[in-house]
């Protein structure tokens, strides 16, 4: 699988996936839609959490980004994503 090279990279070295999530809400706000994300991620439980903060919010997780020295995980920033909360990005704006 071929990923695209990214338009921003999100380091979450040695943070767990909450903070990355804090992190990474923060970095993509107003980002161009169809913009691809590579995210720096080491908690073990990224290959999991970032998929479902995809599905949740609407925004394509395009997999790990393959060679990569460090876990890379790659995603296309959505024009109809829905907003999560700046305190708890694992939650939708008004849930």
């Amino acid at each position: 699988m071929t990923v695209p090279a990214p338009d921003l990279t999100v380091d979450g070295t040695g943070l767990l996936c909450v903070t990355l999530l804090l992190r990474l809400r923060k970095e993509i706000d107003g980002v161009e839609p169809g913009a691809v994300v590579h995210v720096v991620a080491t908690d073990p439980a990224a290959p999991l959490d970032l998929p479902a903060w995809c599905h949740m919010t609407g925004h394509a997780y395009l997999g790990r980004v393959p060679g990569a020295g460090s876990p890379v995980f790659a995603l296309r920033l959505a024009a109809d994503a829905l907003s999560t909360r700046s305190d708890a990005p694992w939650h939708r704006e008004g849930a």
